[in-house]
């Protein structure tokens, strides 16, 4: 049974998977607000203009590993979809609604990652610049790669004028790993707009 992360809360990986976690995906995943006149089914569909007018937005997801002192070691994200160590791979754009929901995915290798690497940041943001009023439901989740089974989810549910979203992070802590759900807001078109407000997390 998936644990449903808290905005702040923090688990051990290992523990809640019941064993050494090493292959690892990270899913996010939103829905497109529309008013009670306008609600439709389907989740991804229409993020990607399968509907009217402002019916879309896209969301871009990305990952920042740092060091022990807080400095950004690499950045997984549009324009590079691998790390430069290939430890962690970005499967990039969903733009068919398929699969269990997940709108992007980020591939962990938690076994590659290098010693020197402490923790890993993901964030969402709107490339276009439209902002979290156009958005719902959104979450990300841990998913044990090698069965499948989902391991932690942390649902959001703040909306506003902000562009992003600091989502979670995961650490290394005693030599293990760990998920920290951070949740916090911040604005810009990439993840380079929004380094302020999340070296702080790191």
């Amino acid at each position: 049974m998936a644990v449903s992360l808290q905005k702040g809360q923090k688990i051990s990986l290992s523990k809640e998977a019941g064993g050494e976690l090493t292959q690892v995906k990270l899913g996010l995943g939103w829905d497109v607000f529309q008013g009670p006149q306008e609600k439709k089914g389907g989740f991804l569909g229409k993020l990607f203009g399968g509907g009217t007018g402002g019916d879309s937005i896209d969301l871009d997801a990305s990952c920042i590993m740092f060091d022990s002192n807080k400095q950004a070691v690499d950045a997984i994200w549009f324009s590079q979809l691998k790390s430069k160590d290939g430890s962690i791979v970005h499967t990039g754009d969903n733009r068919t609604g398929d699969g269990d929901g997940d709108d992007e995915v980020i591939n962990v290798d938690l076994s590659k990652v290098p010693a020197n690497v402490v923790s890993l940041v993901f964030t969402v943001n709107s490339f276009t610049g439209q902002t979290f009023e156009t958005v719902e439901n959104a979450f990300c989740r841990i998913v044990n790669a090698n069965n499948n089974t989902e391991v932690a989810r942390y649902n959001l549910s703040s909306q506003g004028t902000h562009t992003a979203m600091i989502m979670a992070k995961v650490y290394r802590h005693n030599n293990e790993w760990k998920m920290h759900a951070i949740g916090e807001t911040a604005s810009g078109r990439t993840f380079h707009d929004l380094m302020p407000a999340i070296t702080p997390h790191a």
